[in-house]
């Protein structure tokens, strides 16, 4: 209940002593057992918008939590309206919610009863509509889908206007951002937020030509040594984890796994302190989708890539390595030698979720989860294992608008993340059936609407945590 995480947020009792569960399966005691646990760690009401930019431009957090606030309580409402319309309709056993699909194995004695016992679940499911992978219908506004609304048209219009001058403000481009890109206008605002393009409009043109020749200079030069003794490792297992993506309607058309194959081998061989890890190969993803954007107007993964020309595919290549590796220096320290940065975020959420809700941790603690054994594929993986695409493209909008998104930011809507699903992990009362609600949390059915009452939860987070010292800790 959203009353218990506002009593809460600034609360911080003692920590309880830990419940041992007898007959629990021995727990992995090494960051190396977790690591290879986890080794395959693979729409919005009219005023929320409004609401969550003028809580971005003003740091005063009283105005912050309030206008947060708001925007989760819109949100309850309109769930509480559809609830009601619902129950009309629907049998009380078809109300268990949907569960989304996750390669990752739990990785416990246990894996196999949790395995058959996840595949029971999902075929008890009841079916449910297929929504497309990168954006429901609604969200797309292109032909043979309904018109924009006025206050849509007056959005895209906000940012053709910061776009159209001859030097873009970032500052503006931010706060317009923070709450959403338009698809028309997502690719340009990438570029820039991720800095790979320069504010200077007259400047972009040459920028792209000559960082598209450096690319293509570099698979010249490295490309041919992928099958060389020192480098095959790494090329092997690139070309393992690519099939293992979503959508694989996309990512098993040769020539899309051609593209990733390369931007992923010249990424590893130009940052030999982390190399490859699997994980980096994601976050290819959403700016190859997203530049792909800029070229077609219908749903990706019904789209013949291969029927690009081939000039439009190379600058699709060359702009998803170069924003990519934009996104990765930020974040580095998460794929070097025993993965510190990882090891460090997910401790920091385990004492924040201590401290924003202690009933939520402790339960956890008492059927001996650790964090470590969800958490770690929610940062190895930015959540894209957890959220469809569409919401992840969403989401990334958000954290490419708020300084250090990918990091900093990323930990509070992690955070959020969890204790959304307060009600139905204090429902699961043994180790087994919380670790199979938390690597196959229901987030299928998601859109804008669920990522920006997340984002309001996180953004409320962060504030309320700011001005302590040691704000994750006790």
């Amino acid at each position: 209940k959203k009353e218990t995480l506002n009593r809460n947020l600034m609360k911080a009792g003692n920590k309880p002593p830990s419940a041992t569960t007898p007959g629990k399966p021995k727990k992995a005691t090494t960051f190396q057992e977790f690591e290879s646990i986890t080794s395959d760690a693979w729409d919005v009401g009219d005023d929320d918008d409004e609401l969550l930019a003028m809580a971005a431009q003003n740091l005063n957090i009283e105005v912050v939590m309030e206008t947060a606030n708001k925007v989760i309580e819109n949100h309850s409402k309109l769930q509480e309206r559809r609830q009601q319309q619902i129950d009309e309709i629907t049998e009380p056993d078809e109300r268990d919610g949907q569960e989304s699909h996750s390669e990752a194995p739990v990785g416990s004695p246990k894996e196999v009863g949790i395995e058959q016992a996840v595949l029971h679940r999902q075929q008890s499911l009841p079916h449910r509509p297929v929504i497309p992978l990168v954006a429901r219908m609604a969200d797309q506004n292109t032909s043979g889908t309904p018109a924009m609304s006025e206050r849509e048209a007056s959005r895209l219009d906000k940012f053709r206007q910061v776009l159209a001058g001859p030097n873009t403000d970032l500052e503006e481009l931010r706060k317009l951002s923070w709450s959403g890109i338009p698809r028309q206008v997502r690719p340009i605002t990438w570029k820039l937020l991720s800095g790979y393009l320069p504010a200077n409009a007259e400047r972009r043109e040459s920028t792209l030509q000559r960082k598209r020749q450096e690319y293509f200079g570099f698979i010249e030069q490295y490309y041919d040594s992928r099958n060389d003794e020192h480098h095959q490792d790494t090329y092997r297992q690139i070309h393992i984890d690519i099939p293992r993506m979503s959508p694989e309607s996309l990512v098993l058309q040769p020539k899309v796994t051609e593209i990733f194959e390369r931007i992923l081998f010249i990424w590893a061989i130009r940052h030999p302190a982390s190399g490859y890890v699997q994980g980096i190969n994601d976050l290819v993803t959403p700016f190859f989708v997203v530049y792909v954007f800029e070229y077609i107007e219908e749903e990706v993964e019904n789209f013949n890539v291969s029927s690009l020309q081939e000039e439009v595919l190379r600058n699709i290549e060359a702009d998803s390595f170069w924003c990519m590796s934009k996104l990765l220096d930020g974040i580095q320290d998460n794929y070097t030698f025993a993965q510190p940065g990882i090891q460090r975020k997910v401790k920091a959420l385990e004492e924040l979720v201590s401290r924003i809700d202690e009933t939520v941790h402790c339960h956890m603690q008492q059927y001996e989860v650790e964090y470590l054994q969800f958490a770690f594929r929610w940062m190895n993986n930015l959540l894209m294992r957890e959220l469809p695409l569409r919401c992840t493209i969403r989401l990334w909008d958000t954290y490419q608008a708020e300084p250090e998104g990918f990091s900093h930011f990323h930990l509070y809507v992690c955070a959020a993340f969890l204790v959304r699903w307060r009600k139905e992990i204090l429902e699961e009362k043994d180790f087994q059936g919380l670790m199979i609600l938390l690597q196959n949390l229901p987030t299928m059915h998601w859109g804008n609407e669920e990522v920006s009452v997340l984002l309001a939860e996180a953004y409320r987070l962060k504030f309320a945590f700011a001005d302590a010292p040691n704000h994750y800790k006790r």
